[in-house]
């Protein structure tokens, strides 16, 4: 048995997906003439309570045409810490648009409204203006946690009374709505702009959608095509989101997986950190001494893990791990040095 707990983008698509893309009604998307595209943005629009959407190859790409809409060279953006935007993009916001991340802690995940207004209220002392905060959820580096929404309402409150506009990261938003039974619309209501995924938890072979007001995305667009992200026939890709939007609901399995794989580790290595209470979603991050050692050892039985930071091992449950993939991963850790 081989079993992949690298991350929730190595499933594959399913049959339904297969044939859905066989039988797309297909046209040229640059000319707004694929109306299985059409149609996939319509959705992610109507789920997220946005006016419009538009299909991309990535969530990168979706993050990085926020950045290039929502800000101008020489703008700061305040983000978390460890938000994928910052850390795990290779470094594209300051290279495409030319702004600054202004980092602010995030141990669980959140920001903590009075630092961001301190990093803000900088601007008027010879410091960048910040004229974006980022805000990811799930938070992947903390371990898929959910933002509480009584949190996100006062980081809006913020936003608003400053004045500055907020970008949803929401990788894995259909996770939190999941696991929180929040929608993603009420979710993303403080956010201008909001981006979410098909290729992870959802199963789809690839696409990001980035939803936000019609005049926006009208520059969004152009954003796109400068980023090579227009795309031609893409309703055969777009036919596979439209299954993966259908399959929201069986989140909630993936979710108790990683409960299972928590416990599991937290019995093995009670100094590794995790608090099993804390796992809410698909992911489970802890410490390790030797992360290549244990890599190597999970391989050996047949089990791929991953890691997201010096010292720090992470694993990632998905529609392709079924029970009996999550009883060889619990039995590995459990024989793990």
């Amino acid at each position: 048995m081989q079993v992949d707990l690298r991350s929730d983008t190595v499933t594959r698509p399913t049959a339904d997906m297969r044939r859905a893309m066989a039988a797309a009604d297909v046209g040229d998307d640059e000319y707004g003439e694929d109306p299985t595209v059409r149609l996939l943005q319509e959705r992610f629009a109507e789920l997220t309570g946005k006016q419009e959407a538009m299909f991309v190859p990535s969530g990168t790409m979706a993050n990085q045409v926020a950045l290039r809409c929502l800000t101008r060279p020489g703008d700061a953006v305040v983000t978390g810490r460890h938000q994928h935007v910052l850390l795990y993009e290779e470094g594209a916001g300051p290279i495409n648009s030319g702004i600054s991340f202004l980092p602010v802690a995030d141990p669980l995940g959140t920001l903590e409204p009075s630092e961001v207004q301190q990093v803000i209220a900088s601007g008027a002392h010879h410091q960048p203006a910040v004229r974006l905060i980022t805000v990811e959820d799930t938070h992947m580096a903390a371990g898929g946690r959910v933002w509480p929404m009584d949190q996100i309402d006062s980081l809006a409150r913020l936003a608003r009374s400053e004045g500055v506009p907020i970008h949803l990261d929401g990788a894995r938003l259909w996770n939190a709505s999941v696991a929180s039974g929040v929608t993603p619309a009420a979710r993303a209501a403080h956010a201008t702009t909001v981006m979410a995924c098909l290729s992870k938890g959802l199963g789809a072979p690839v696409g990001s959608l980035l939803a936000g007001p019609t005049e926006l995305m009208d520059e969004a667009r152009l954003a796109r095509k400068r980023f090579g992200g227009t795309m031609r026939q893409s309703g055969v890709i777009a036919a596979a989101g439209l299954v993966a939007l259908g399959r929201i609901d069986r989140l909630a399995e993936d979710h108790d997986k990683a409960r299972r794989l928590a416990l599991a580790v937290a019995e093995r290595w009670p100094e590794s950190g995790l608090d099993p209470a804390s796992v809410e979603t698909n992911i489970v991050i802890f410490s390790y001494p030797d992360p290549a050692g244990l890599l190597r050892h999970l391989a050996d039985g047949g089990l791929a893990a991953g890691t997201v930071g010096p010292g720090r091992v992470r694993l990632v449950t998905h529609a392709d791990v079924d029970t009996a993939g999550i009883d060889l991963a619990c039995a590995l850790i459990a024989k793990a040095p």
